[in-house]
Parts: structure tokens; sequence; C-alpha cells
């Protein structure tokens, strides 16, 4: 069965005809996860790219001091993989987990490269996941050096507004590069706004 939230995220990345974008979604197959299931664990390397139909996952490493840092958010309706893993074939440096139950659509490593090879709207839909990716990751690195915490607050919140009912306070502090108590405080005064 075919996800037509899949179908519609790949014409949204790349429009394209209808039976194009179906025949890319044809190739990925459904999996679903428990909260707490692990989708890439740190030192191993990624074989699968998801696309998470409903739920929250999330990437983090270990900090300095061995507390986990929240590195992404993933929502519903978009992919997730540790694309360096992936496409280098090397081990992951960070963990993605479930934060709650996850419906999502897999495809692995081998049928991807095939899926490239065999179709060329898929070369060039993943060209553009790549070029998405890099520029949300580019966006985050300079929001973390050119805003303030409440700046990268309120962007989270524009961006991802229900994020705050799928993830604990103590990871939103974490991805946003603060502590939970600056956190709280940074709700607390803007509640008074």
């Amino acid at each position: 069965m075919i996800s037509q939230a899949l179908v519609q995220y790949i014409q949204k990345v790349l429009p394209m005809p209808l039976q194009k974008a179906e025949l890319i979604a044809s190739k990925f197959a459904p999996m679903e996860f428990e909260k707490g299931d692990f989708l890439i664990k740190e030192g191993k390397i990624s074989n699968t790219l998801y696309f998470l139909e409903e739920g929250c996952v999330r990437s983090y490493i270990l900090g300095a001091d061995g507390d986990e840092v929240t590195t992404a958010i993933f929502m519903q309706n978009t992919t997730v993989n540790d694309l360096i893993s992936f496409f280098k074939r090397q081990p992951s440096k960070e963990n993605f987990q479930t934060l709650s139950d996850a419906k999502t659509y897999f495809l692995s490593y081998e049928d991807l490269q095939a899926s490239f090879h065999g179709i060329p709207e898929f070369r060039e839909l993943g060209r553009m996941m790549l070029i998405n990716n890099y520029s949300q990751l580019k966006d985050r690195m300079l929001a973390m050096v050119q805003l303030t915490a409440e700046q990268r607050y309120l962007d989270l919140i524009a961006s991802k507004p229900d994020i705050f009912q799928q993830v604990p306070l103590k990871m939103l502090a974490t991805y946003l590069g603060i502590t939970d108590t600056s956190l709280s405080r940074i709700r607390k005064d803007l509640a008074k706004k």
C-alpha cells in the first residue's frame, strides 16, 4: 500500500507527475516503531532511509559531561536518516530514537541505490532532499551563533508549533543550546508579555 502522505511529500520536494511520485513511493515499505525504539544507533551504519508519516523522532549525542544533547527533532511528514552514515557507509555518531509510537515507510540503502539508477526523477528528488537538509543544517548552525536563546525558541514555535506537545522540555532545551531552567524562564517571560 502506498502512503499518500509520502506521495505528497515527494511532490512537495520535487513537483512531478503523480504517477512518478507514486512509483517512487511504491519502493518504500511500512514499518512501525514503539515509543523509545531506536531507528539508528550510534556506532552502527545507517542502512535505511525512513519517511516519518506519524510520530516524533529525535537524534542525540552524549555531551562531554555525559548528558544527552538533542541534535535534531523530526516531526511527521519528513525523512529521518543520518545521511553521512548512510551515504558514506560509516558508523553513525548519533542515536535516532522515537519519542512516541511512530509509523514510517522505509527504503534500504540497496533499494535506494537501485532507484537512483533506474528512476531519473528519484535521482533529482534525492538531490533536492540533500540540498534541503543542508539548508536546514546551515540555518540551524547560523541561528545558534546569530540569534538569542529567546529568538531560537520563537523560531522553533513558528516552524514546529506542535513540538511542545510531543517533546519533553529538557530535550527541547538541549536542542536550543540552553539549560531547561533557561527555557522555563524564557517561556515564563514570554507569557507575561
